[in-house]
This record gives C-alpha cells, sequence and structure tokens, in this order.
C-alpha cells in the first residue's frame, strides 16, 4: 500500500497553522490585558496623587473629593483583572508579578491617606484588608463574598487585597501590624484580625453600617 506523504504533509502543515495561530492570539490577549492592567494601574495612580493634594490643600474641605468613591471602584476592577490573570495561569508572569507589587503599594496608598484622614473626615469609608494566598483552599470563596461586598456598597466600602506571599516589604510590615498568619484567608476589619472563611453575614456583623446602607437603599428603591 502506497502511503500519500503529500497528505500527511498538507494536514501536518494546517495543525502547525493552528496551534500557531492559537498561541498568537493567545499571547496578543495576554498582552492587551496586561496593557488594560497598566493603564488602570495609572489612572488611580493620578487619582491617588491628586486625592492627597487636595487633602494638604483643603482639609476639611477636601473630605468629599478626597474618599471619592472611584479610586475604590478602580481598585477593585484592577483586583478583579489580577484575579483572572491568575484564574488562567498567568499569576507567576512577571508582568503580571509587577502589577501586583505596583497595585498592593498603591493600595497601601490609599489605605494610609483614608487612615491620616481620620481625624478631619470622620465619615471616611469602611476599609476591610484581605490577605491571601495561592494555595489557599477558602481564599477564592473569601474573595468573591468580598467583592460582592464591595459591589453593593462602593460609596463607604473599601477592600484591600494582598498577595501575603508577594515579595513587598510593605506588605510583610502590614501584615506584621495586624499579626496575619495560617489559616488563610485572613480579613482586618475594625482593627480586629479573623482567620479563616468569613460569610457575608458574618461580615455584616461586624460592619452594621453595611446592612443599614443595604435596608436604605431598598426603601428608596420601593418607594420609586
Amino acid at each position: 500500500m502506497k502511503i500519500n506523504w503529500r497528505k500527511y504533509l498538507v494536514s501536518l502543515i494546517f495543525t502547525v497553522a493552528i496551534v500557531v495561530t492559537a498561541l498568537l492570539i493567545s499571547s496578543w490577549v495576554n498582552s492587551q490585558r496586561v496593557n488594560e492592567l497598566r493603564n488602570i494601574q495609572d489612572s488611580i495612580s493620578i487619582n491617588l496623587l491628586s486625592s492627597d493634594m487636595q487633602f494638604n490643600l483643603l482639609r476639611d474641605a477636601a473630605c468629599e473629593d478626597l474618599f471619592n468613591s472611584s479610586i475604590g471602584e478602580e481598585l477593585g476592577n484592577l483586583s478583579d483583572k489580577l484575579s483572572y490573570m491568575e484564574s488562567v495561569g498567568k499569576g507567576t508572569d512577571p508582568s503580571v508579578v509587577t502589577l501586583k507589587r505596583y497595585y498592593s503599594l498603591l493600595e497601601i496608598r490609599d489605605y494610609l491617606l483614608i487612615n491620616s484622614a481620620a481625624t478631619k473626615c470622620p465619615k471616611r469609608p469602611i476599609t476591610i484588608l484581605y490577605f491571601y494566598q495561592a494555595d489557599c483552599p477558602d481564599c477564592d470563596r473569601q474573595g468573591q463574598v468580598l467583592t460582592y461586598l464591595r459591589q453593593h456598597h462602593p460609596d463607604i466600602l473599601r477592600v484591600y487585597s494582598f498577595d501575603h506571599d508577594i515579595d513587598v516589604s510593605a506588605i510583610k510590615t502590614l501584615a506584621n501590624i495586624y499579626k496575619v498568619a495560617d489559616p488563610f484567608p485572613v480579613i482586618v476589619v475594625n482593627g480586629k484580625t479573623l482567620s479563616g472563611f468569613n460569610s457575608i453575614e458574618a461580615i455584616q456583623k461586624l460592619l452594621p453600617q453595611l446592612v443599614a446602607t443595604s435596608t436604605t437603599a431598598t426603601s428608596t428603591s420601593v418607594r420609586k
């Protein structure tokens, strides 16, 4: 039986072409996502710098602008996109790791800015610090809970997410201050460090303002 080498060669060429095309498309999509992350980070950095300057210039009068929820929303969006990159196996990519480190510093800067205004602006946002690890079985669930709360309370809640294993000295210092340790996930609410998974209901008990806000929003919606 004569082997049709031409047929096999054509099939091989088509197969290689499909694989190469798929790899190129995947690389392009990931590159676009990384660029999108950089653009969001640049926007957050500019907003933080603006808020910092406003607070120093205007003090009490700057409180409303200082706590503009758009910064919290942008930080949350960036966190969601970084989580996606991790979920598709790109969490250890050098460019993504660099973005995560810079993002963590932006979060800490915003957190310090809010705390520095504590005596000047009593109606500052509620803050939750969230520490996770890559191999933590409950961290995905905890992240989903915090994302839900952040999305439903964008005006009064800031959630700061930190990869406990990432090499950023400021994160290590923050973790040491609040005595963050196993088991993960760990959240810090009102200065209280809680290890292990915490449900929406558990967090709402610690932060009754969230329940009050939800009730007010529901009542307003019903009246409309």
